[in-house]
C-alpha cells in the first residue's frame, strides 16, 4: 500500500491534474474562472484573500525551491541541511500561519452568509475545506521537524519529490519510515492535485497573455438616432 500511494497515486494525480486541466480549458472555457463574489461582504474578502494568497504563493514558492532543488547545489553554495531546516520551519510557518488566518476569513465568509452560500457550489467549500485541513497539516509538521533540526529528515523529503520527477522506481522507500503527519500531508496535497482541474483553482494557471495581443478597437453600441 505504501508503494502504492507514494510511488504509484503521485503519478495518478499530477497526470489527472494536467490532463483534466487542458482538457476543461479546451471543453469548456468559459468555467475556467474563479467565480469572485467581491461585492458581498468586500472587507472581509479583501483581507482573508490578501493574507491567503501571499500565504500560499510563499508556501508554494518554498517547497518548489525546497524540494526540487538538487541537493548537491545546497552543498556547493555551502546551505547545511540543518540551516535549510531551520529556514523552512520559520518561513513555513509564517506563510502558513497567514494562510490559515486568511482561510479561515474566508471559509467563514462562503459557509456563513446565506448570499454567498447560495452562489457557492459543492466544489467551492470542499476545496477551500480541503486547504485549510492541508494547511493545518503543514504546520502540524513542524512540531515533528522540530525534532529533527539536524536537517537530515528533510533530504529524505527532497529525494523522494525528485524521485517522482525523474522516475526513481525506489521514490516511495525514501519516506517510509518518516513520521504520519508528513504522509497524511503528503497525500492530500496529492488529492488536491487529482481535484484540482474540477475546482475553481484553475485560475492559478491563467494569465492575461491575451490583454497584449487583443484588437486594438471596441465595439460600442449606442441607442442614440443618427441625425
Amino acid at each position: 500500500m505504501h508503494e502504492f500511494l507514494f510511488g504509484t497515486f503521485p503519478y495518478i494525480a499530477i497526470t489527472v491534474m494536467i490532463v483534466g486541466s487542458i482538457a476543461r480549458y479546451e471543453r469548456d472555457p468559459f468555467t475556467w474562472k474563479s467565480s469572485s463574489s467581491q461585492l458581498l461582504r468586500r472587507k472581509q474578502l479583501i483581507i482573508g484573500s490578501s493574507l491567503f494568497h501571499v500565504g500560499v504563493l510563499g508556501i508554494l514558492a518554498g517547497h518548489f525551491v525546497g524540494l526540487l532543488t538538487p541537493i548537491a547545489i545546497f552543498d556547493a553554495i555551502g546551505v547545511s541541511h540543518g540551516a535549510k531546516q531551520m529556514l523552512a520551519v520559520v518561513a513555513g510557518g509564517i506563510f502558513g500561519i497567514m494562510a490559515l488566518v486568511g482561510g479561515a476569513m474566508l471559509f467563514h465568509r462562503r459557509w456563513t452568509d446565506p448570499r454567498i452560500r447560495k452562489t457557492s457550489s459543492f466544489a467551492d467549500i470542499a476545496i477551500l475545506a480541503m486547504l485549510l485541513a492541508q494547511l493545518i497539516l503543514g504546520l502540524g509538521t513542524i512540531f515533528s521537524s522540530l525534532g529533527h533540526l539536524d536537517g537530515h529528515e528533510m533530504v529524505k523529503f527532497m529525494s523522494w519529490a525528485q524521485g517522482i520527477i525523474f522516475f526513481d522506481g525506489a521514490a516511495a522507500s525514501y519516506i517510509a519510515d518518516v513520521a504520519l503527519v508528513f504522509k497524511l500531508h503528503i497525500l492530500l496535497g496529492l488529492t488536491i492535485f487529482l481535484a484540482f482541474p474540477f475546482t475553481r483553482l484553475v485560475h492559478m494557471l491563467s494569465a492575461p497573455v491575451r490583454y497584449f495581443v487583443r484588437p486594438g478597437y471596441q465595439i460600442v453600441r449606442s441607442r442614440r438616432k443618427s441625425n
